[in-house]
């Protein structure tokens, strides 16, 4: 009988014991441990990561760090760590944090536009994936990638067509510059290309132009009635003797694009530098910024029409008032520099 009696306490024991383990493996595993708010936390793990540097990004979202780190230590994660973009759900459980981190890397949206260096480009990007600003902008100016897309310094630019791309963001340098050199030939399928070859160009220039273009108007209707003016001068042999041209050679030679500039001055126009359209036939040796897309389709699908000049309107801003000869556009730039003196406006 007291045999029998030590038996059942050490059963009952044992499930006191088996309960408590239950409810501890319950509560590390399958009990929510997230502690924000919103309906859901991104968290950025770098490549080289450590998982000292993982629990650095999820203490500020856990109720409980110590259960966390228990369930990847089980579940093989301290020693396997994955780089990239992950989403936590509010709610979630340690089993399923780590499951996610583990396997389910989401994609994120990469953004540019509007960008007149590749210096600039490499900040934007840098900002928006993993590569820092400076292996871009290495991967960018490489020589040997340079060589293999026929491109220079100068023209390197208008491999990059302005868009929303969705990249993994722990995508490296050289990742993001092969993608854009897949997205630039897609970009200029056949329908693009015949029509550069009827203006007898090749794409660099058109984005040359569609550069300066895009500088003028930023009227995205009004854009293919400005290329037909510069189609117009080019076809004529004119100069193009754009004021974007100026203000960007003036940039480029004292190596200050932060400056701001709204008024171009007639000593400006003397600037010796191949981008100043005033002195230079043709269209410059490469993009003074980047153009959109809706800026490039202008030029490939300019407005036919007999305007050679054009001018800021000074009663509908934001537009241009156009003109075929030249001493009607004397007359509308004439309106337009009384405005600006009325305004103040010296630079």
């Amino acid at each position: 009988m007291y045999i029998k009696k030590i038996l059942v306490a050490v059963v009952l024991l044992g499930l006191v014991a088996m309960g408590g383990f239950a409810w501890y493996v319950y509560n590390t595993v399958f009990v929510s441990n997230t502690a924000f708010n919103n309906s859901e936390a991104h968290i950025y793990i770098p490549s080289d990561a450590t998982y000292q540097d993982v629990l650095s990004e999820f203490e500020p979202i856990l109720k409980d760090v110590d259960a966390f780190t228990a369930v990847a230590q089980k579940k093989g994660y301290v020693s396997n760590i994955k780089a990239g973009h992950f989403i936590i759900k509010k709610g979630m459980n340690n089993n399923e944090i780590i499951n996610t981190i583990r396997s389910k890397n989401i994609p994120v949206m990469v953004k540019f536009n509007n960008q007149e260096r590749l210096e600039d480009l490499a900040g934007t990007i840098a900002r928006q994936i993993e590569a820092d600003s400076v292996e871009l902008l290495e991967a960018m100016k490489d020589k040997a990638f340079l060589q293999e897309v026929d491109l220079t310094p100068d023209t390197a630019l208008t491999l990059y067509i302005p868009n929303t791309y969705e990249f993994y963001w722990n995508s490296s340098a050289e990742t993001f510059r092969e993608r854009m050199k897949t997205e630039y030939n897609r970009f200029w399928n056949e329908n693009r290309m015949q029509k550069a070859a009827k203006l007898d160009m090749t794409p660099v220039e058109v984005m040359s132009l569609a550069a300066i273009v895009q500088k003028e108007t930023a009227k995205v209707e009004e854009r293919p009635t400005v290329a037909g003016v510069y189609i117009n001068r080019l076809q004529r042999g004119m100069l193009l003797q754009a004021d974007p041209t100026v203000i960007y050679a003036k940039k480029r030679a004292e190596q200050d694009f932060d400056q701001v500039i709204k008024r171009v001055l007639y000593k400006d126009l003397e600037l010796d530098s191949p981008y100043n359209t005033y002195k230079y036939a043709g269209v410059p040796p490469g993009p003074i910024a980047m153009p959109d897309i809706s800026s490039i389709d202008a030029v490939l699908n300019y407005e036919k029409h007999d305007y050679y000049y054009f001018v800021a309107n000074v009663e509908r801003f934001g537009y241009h008032t156009f003109a075929k000869t030249l001493s009607q556009h004397n007359r509308n730039k004439a309106k337009y520099v009384q405005w600006l003196s009325k305004q103040g406006v010296k630079r």
